[in-house]
């Protein structure tokens, strides 16, 4: 069997382009923020992981955090999903995680690890019927992550339901006991796998997860920055250096 007939179809009566039609847009504008924030209220509150709330928005302090990029992903020019990246390191700690799984992430920081950390992943509710390959599309921006800045390790936090999807598609193993993420009333678990030991592999079976160099910078490079470490990090966060030459 050729490399390519093992490359896993998600839908085959679909388009063979999953990422077609889609527009990953980060949210800068007040307008664009807001919008999400609705979204991951609608989303949380439709399965139960929300207490209802008069505000009728979810957000929290990392929203705005220079190491967190908050994504909308627009199928068709709408609204379906979003996700946050959060992109860790010895001097950038700021994200759900690394809070709730201090002890297991911060002595891979301490080596110098750089961890890609996706949080908040949401889809509208009745939308996501629709695109069934919206999941893989949204998880997609951990990769283009991962490619972007170097990273040693990707994470996922999940509910333990959810466990089984991203050890057999992902290749992630769970890394620690299910915790209470800031917010929810549902326990969240958390996931890893080593980038560059999985990458090959999710790239053969899934080719749409890769992306390329322009498409990387133009999601994750904010304005005025063009940085690199000696290993090729994308290095800035308006502030300070994110990963230190090494």
């Amino acid at each position: 069997m050729t490399a390519a007939a093992k490359v896993t179809a998600l839908f085959p009566e679909r388009t063979s382009d999953p990422l077609e039609f889609v527009d990953y847009r980060l949210a800068d504008t007040p307008e664009e923020k807001d919008e999400i924030y609705r979204l991951r209220y609608r989303a949380y509150l439709r399965e139960g992981a929300i207490l209802p709330s008069e505000s009728r928005r979810v957000t929290d302090r990392y929203d705005d955090e220079p190491n967190n990029f908050t994504f909308g992903i627009y199928y068709r020019d709408e609204l379906y999903s979003s996700i946050r990246i959060s992109v860790l390191s010895g001097a950038w700690r700021g994200s759900p995680s690394s809070e709730m799984f201090a002890d297991v992430l911060h002595p891979e920081l301490d080596r110098g690890k750089t961890i890609i950390d996706p949080t908040r992943f949401v889809a509208d509710p009745d939308k996501a019927r629709v695109f069934p390959e919206l999941p893989y599309v949204t998880v997609r921006l951990g990769y283009v992550a991962c490619g972007h800045f170097n990273a040693d390790i990707g994470l996922a936090n999940v509910r333990p339901e959810h466990r089984a999807f991203y050890r057999k598609v992902f290749l992630q193993e769970p890394l620690g006991e299910p915790k209470l993420f800031p917010g929810l009333i549902k326990p969240v678990g958390l996931m890893a796998a080593n980038y560059h030991d999985i990458r090959d592999r999710v790239f053969q079976r899934f080719p749409f997860m890769r992306s390329s160099a322009f498409e990387r910078r133009t999601l994750f490079q904010r304005s005025g920055e063009h940085h690199a470490s000696s290993r090729g990090d994308i290095a800035s966060f308006r502030r300070a250096s994110l990963v230190p030459n090494r």
